[in-house]
């Protein structure tokens, strides 16, 4: 029965989406960076990570095309870079829905950054990657 299953947490693992190196403020067809964070002192295994954006634009309601990522593997304290984005679609909101294995169990969470979200003042210092992004924990 449903409530035989155990319901674990999603801890110590993170999204960040990071400007490149030869950022411009304001610039809509600058790319940003993705990364998947795993904080965790352990490995995490099968790891897959559902990538999409939504929401009205101009008053018009625009998705774009649901992206997958399979990882075998990611150590731990480390990360690994899922996709590149444009700044153009930081005005939708941008799910990220990752899915992993760990200690033989299956742990799902999204991380969703909203409309807007993504921008220098929400900028904090990203673990691993030592530079400045937003990120969800």
């Amino acid at each position: 029965m449903k409530k035989d299953i155990p319901i674990h947490k999603v801890e110590d693992l993170a999204i960040a989406i990071v400007p490149r190196e030869d950022f411009i403020p304001n610039d809509e067809e600058e790319l940003w960076d993705v990364y998947l964070l795993n904080l965790r002192e352990e490995p995490i295994k099968s790891v897959l990570i559902n990538s999409r954006g939504y929401g009205d634009l101009n008053g018009e309601m625009r998705r774009t095309t649901v992206l997958r990522h399979f990882f075998e593997e990611i150590g731990p304290l480390a990360c690994v870079q899922i996709e590149p984005i444009q700044a153009k679609l930081f005005n939708l909101t941008n799910e990220y829905w990752v899915s992993f294995v760990h200690e033989d169990y299956m742990y799902d969470k999204k991380y969703i950054f909203v409309q807007g979200s993504i921008e220098e003042s929400h900028f904090t210092t990203i673990p691993f990657l030592q530079r400045k992004g937003v990120m969800i924990r």
